[in-house]
């Protein structure tokens, strides 16, 4: 037998609540768009809309299924069909790739009523340019594997850097963004690092200029500033902030193309904490900067930085604190 709960008091008493609230919205809509009008405030009204969020990570998979490929296919590759797989995948990428470019060149040329830029054409000519670059990329990618595997007792292969460090994954997607922001495609670059960003804390701006061999180990807080110039063979682990110096208010428009950021040399090791800025901030060939030290000036090659040992202090709950240093 079916019993049939009837609506409790409480029940009418919610639904009286929410239909006061919704009676509220009105007003409060009122209030939002009086607000449009302020010109202070932002709005994208009646400009070609960005929508990244799914194209981007779709554009990024295949881009590393293309980069490193059988890693990432979802389906066998071997050489019956490798011909067939690779061409699909190039072809499908050219499309996503030249529809993105072609999408933020028309976006920025309406928004900001720019000259003509031929977005189409351009678009379409930027993503052949990419795609032709794609077997030196993926040379220096290779020696960006090969550095994390020779430098990092816990990789047991090369494959496991491939499939699963998040330094590799930021520096992959770092290296395909700044391809195109040398090209000088709006938005997109920086949507892309941003996307990389939010998946493994590492934030490498694509303006960056960054050698072969480079190694991210953990990667959790790392900060790399548009203006860096980063040599070959450098190590840097986590929380690491390669940045710019304070900046006025006023130093957006006055520093936009300055050198804000910090020159690293060939083979320097930066271990976890520290924090290198300004843009006259050169850290020699082969030098070492130690865990949690703050430079704001040059060092010379073959220099290690560190920081005095600390004191520690041990608190005995029934006894006086002992003061020791970390040896």
């Amino acid at each position: 037998m079916n019993e049939f709960i009837m609506d409790s008091p409480d029940c009418h008493t919610d639904r009286e609540t929410m239909s006061e609230q919704r009676k509220a919205l009105p007003k409060a809509i009122e209030e939002i768009m009086t607000s449009l009008e302020d010109e202070s405030c932002f709005a994208h009204i009646g400009d070609e809309p960005i929508h990244f969020s799914t194209s981007v990570k779709e554009m990024i998979d295949k881009f590393r299924e293309i980069l490193f490929p059988g890693y990432f296919a979802s389906e066998k590759v071997d050489s019956a069909n490798l011909p067939y797989h690779m061409g699909q995948a190039v072809s499908q990428l050219y499309e996503i790739l030249s529809e993105q470019v072609i999408h933020v060149l028309r976006h920025d040329c309406l928004r900001y009523d720019l000259a003509c830029a031929e977005c189409e054409p351009r678009g379409n000519d930027v993503a052949l340019k990419v795609i032709q670059a794609i077997p030196d990329l993926r040379r220096c990618l290779a020696e960006d594997v090969r550095g994390a595997f020779e430098g990092d007792p816990a990789a047991k292969s090369h494959d496991e850097v491939i499939f699963s460090y998040p330094g590799l994954y930021a520096i992959t997607v770092y290296r395909i963004a700044n391809i195109l922001h040398n090209f000088k495609i709006p938005q997109l670059p920086r949507i892309m690092s941003e996307y990389a960003h939010s998946l493994t804390g590492i934030d490498i701006h694509p303006g960056a200029t960054i050698g072969k061999r480079f190694v991210i180990d953990h990667g959790t807080g790392i900060v790399i500033g548009e203006t860096s110039i980063i040599g070959d063979n450098v190590r840097i682990y986590q929380n690491v902030t390669i940045g710019a110096l304070s900046l006025p208010p006023d130093a957006g428009e006055k520093l936009r193309w300055a050198k804000r950021h910090p020159t690293i040399e060939d083979d320097v090791i930066v271990y976890s904490g520290a924090t290198i800025l300004g843009g006259e901030t050169v850290i020699g060939t082969r030098s070492v900067v130690g865990g949690n030290v703050w430079l704001t000036r040059s060092i010379p090659a073959d220099t290690k930085v560190f920081i005095e040992n600390p004191r520690l202090i041990i608190k005995n709950q029934e006894k006086d604190p002992i003061h020791e240093k970390i040896s």
